[in-house]
């Protein structure tokens, strides 16, 4: 990651501490620990996999992220550890970052750099799960401490790591054989681009050839048709014949798209989203498809940041902590108009909220 695996220098460690559950009960020693099957650089590889990525940190990633009191639901001010919780970054960085180990390896991990003198976590980071290895008790059936680049870290306070769980195990595991399969078929589209033309053989059909003549012949073959597209000339002693199948025989396109869209059902991104699947996109259902993407794919991995972030290492007890949708969601123009009309008329807004909320007070 560069820029946020040059840690700060770690502050004096304060001796309070915080009741929060840091070492959950683990019977399976799967999911909450990631176990990958495909490294993360093979899957972002696959341009599917790479779009799906992309909606869906970069969607959380530009979120708004508010704090609310439980019993009023007013809005109260967040803390800076919740909306800048790294002083060298912008929060979407690190927020975008820790979505997209969540939903890869179904964990993400968070490095304190410090924290309030109540104990209360003040400016923290997000760290790879590459560099962060889980020690089991002896029964193997709880995680009671963690190791940053093989070396013992606190379990609480200054230098500590913090894990934010996903609601599921990640998409490196448990989609593996598919994103295997993606970059079976993207090795193939790449050799076939490479080399156009079905594998051929050449065949003697007079005497038998040497090792070493057919080692040359075979050279210069290549060397003529594959380099240089020079056109190939056999005698009467040499047949050439094909042997496999070309790409449009092995419907290798049919086959990428049906991979496409089988990531996107990994992920639980809609197809359109991915290009993965052909149909009419209107402003109407556009927006439905935006609930869609966030009930079905984006919302595990908010809940799993906004409930963790409500917990009391983070935050007062008082509060919870949500990621603001109404942007990304907001219908047309006449869709909203009539909402207000109606919540106006109702006395639940007034003239002066609803221009508020349309950004018309400058």
């Amino acid at each position: 990651m560069g820029l946020l695996d040059n840690l700060f220098s770690a502050a004096p460690q304060l001796d309070e501490t915080v009741d929060a559950a840091l070492s959950p009960i683990n019977t399976d020693n799967y999911g909450f620990i990631p176990i990958t099957s495909v490294s993360r650089q093979a899957a972002l590889t696959v341009p599917a996999v790479k779009r799906s990525m992309g909606i869906i940190t970069g969607v959380i990633g530009s979120l708004p992220i508010e704090q609310y009191n439980k019993a009023t639901g007013a809005h109260v001010v967040p803390p800076r550890s919740i909306t800048q919780p790294d002083p060298r970054v912008p929060a979407s960085f690190v927020y975008a970052w820790l979505a997209h180990d969540i939903k890869l390896y179904g964990v993400g991990y968070a490095y304190v750099m410090s924290v309030y003198s109540d104990g209360k976590i003040q400016d923290w980071t997000r760290i790879s799960p590459d560099r962060v290895t889980p020690e089991l008790n002896n029964n193997s059936t709880e995680i009671v401490g963690y190791l940053l680049d093989g070396n013992p870290v606190p379990n609480n306070g200054v230098g500590s790591i913090q894990a934010f769980y996903g609601l599921e195990d990640g998409i490196l595991a448990t989609g593996a054989r598919t994103i295997r399969a993606a970059i079976a078929l993207e090795e193939a589209a790449k050799e076939f681009a490479e080399y156009p033309t079905p594998q051929m053989v050449l065949k003697s059909t007079g005497t038998n050839l040497t090792k070493e003549r057919v080692a040359k012949l075979i050279e210069s073959w290549n060397a003529n048709r594959y380099k240089k597209r020079a056109t190939g000339f056999l005698n009467a002693d040499v047949d050439l014949k094909e042997v496999g199948l070309d790409p449009a025989r092995m419907q290798l396109n049919d086959a990428r798209q049906y991979v496409a869209l089988e990531i996107a059902r990994l992920a639980g991104i809609p197809a359109y989203f991915l290009s993965a699947e052909p149909n009419s996109m209107t402003y109407s259902n556009a927006i439905s498809e935006r609930k869609a993407l966030v009930d079905f794919s984006l919302r595990p991995v908010m809940t799993a940041i906004e409930q963790r972030l409500s917990m009391p290492d983070f935050s007062s007890s008082l509060v919870e902590t949500r990621f603001d949708l109404d942007d990304f969601l907001r219908g047309n123009p006449l869709e909203r108009a009539q909402v207000y009309e109606i919540l106006n008329r109702v006395g639940a807004m007034s003239v002066e909220q609803i221009r508020q909320e349309e950004d018309l007070i400058r």
